[in-house]
């Protein structure tokens, strides 16, 4: 999902957000339906894994953000807290959704059910004012910022020159590395220190409700002690949570378990409505989606090398302790572009 950001935003930049809510509504369809006539694991691989990813980015945080950009400047964050919780609540909707679903009609056509919504959601959508969406605020005003102190507008091989590019890269890489290191391996975790299946999974599982909560507490700390004081407070806080975590291990007990859920679960996903309104604002212009789509890579890269690199410690040692080691780590490693970045430690 995360390396098709660059491919959304450009398209974002050039058709603008009907074409590329379209394309992700009409992929997410297609390949949800496909699916459901899948007998061969090349057949997922297609319809789930490359379609429904596509359309995952194209609904996703890059067009998003760029579009709530156009219209919000000093409670920017906020707006896209809101709007990126979404994805928590979502989940908790369509699980339980996509369960029933199968208990009566069975997985083929759970999925062509999802399909179809999806499908049919394509009349309202291409219904609404996207004209009037895409040109944003008179407020926000006409300008578009220059690169540095020349006179070309923003393009991505400038952006990349450019050490906030690769500050946010960092902080979206280092970041995913560690949550994913984590998350993956959270519940067997729990288990293997004494909690029972159905307890370690329920816990963890009241993450997904802490998410949007965590998103948008964090949105309104940002227009409330300022930006850089949130990001930091967020990262403590999972730094905060991974402590706990590693003490579960020692003193395992539902008082520490249910500080690790709220501080790790609570700010999983809080930092992207602020690295997102940073990257935007350093980067504002006619290409600005496509800019923030490739910084949007580094989340993927990081989520994919967390996963690996957590497992791998695990199979190495057959410990826990050099797993979250390791993701206490990466959460200093993206905390320090905040420090040594100049556009970052305004």
């Amino acid at each position: 999902m995360d390396s098709a950001g660059p491919f959304v935003g450009r398209l974002f930049d050039r058709v603008g957000p009907r074409a590329v809510y379209t394309l992700g509504l009409g992929l997410l369809g297609t390949g949800l339906s496909l699916a459901a006539f899948g007998t061969a694991l090349w057949h997922f691989q297609l319809s789930i894994g490359l379609a429904v990813g596509v359309a995952a980015a194209c609904l996703g945080n890059v067009p998003n953000g760029t579009l709530l950009g156009r219209w919000f400047k000093a409670r920017l964050t906020l707006a896209t807290s809101v709007v990126f919780s979404a994805f928590g609540i979502g989940i908790l909707v369509i699980v339980p959704l996509t369960q029933l679903l199968i208990d009566h009609v069975g997985w083929r056509g759970a999925y062509h059910w999802l399909g179809g919504i999806a499908l049919t959601l394509l009349v309202p959508l291409t219904l609404l004012p996207w004209r009037r969406f895409a040109a944003g605020s008179s407020a926000m005003g006409k300008s578009v910022p220059t690169a540095g102190e020349g006179s070309a507008a923003w393009t991505l091989l400038l952006a990349m020159r450019h050490s906030a590019f690769w500050g946010l890269f960092a902080v979206y890489f280092f970041t995913s590395t560690a949550m994913f290191a984590i998350v993956v391996q959270v519940v067997a975790y729990l288990v293997a220190i004494g909690f029972e299946p159905i307890q370690a999974a329920t816990a963890w599982g009241f993450s997904g409700m802490l998410l949007p909560i965590g998103m948008i507490v964090v949105g309104w700390l940002d227009g409330l002690i300022g930006r850089r004081s949130s990001v930091l407070l967020s990262y403590a806080l999972s730094l905060i949570g991974i402590a706990m975590l590693w003490l579960l291990g020692h003193f395992p007990n539902a008082w520490l378990l249910a500080a690790f859920v709220v501080c790790f679960g609570g700010m999983l996903g809080s930092r992207g409505p602020l690295i997102s309104t940073i990257a935007l604002r350093v980067f504002r212009g006619p290409t600005a989606a496509t800019i923030f789509g490739a910084i949007n890579i580094g989340a993927g890269l990081g989520a994919a090398l967390g996963s690996w690199a957590g497992g791998l410690l695990h199979d190495w040692t057959g410990l826990y302790d050099p797993v979250i080691g390791f993701a206490a780590l990466s959460v200093i490693c993206a905390v320090l572009p905040f420090f040594l970045v100049p556009e970052l430690r305004r």
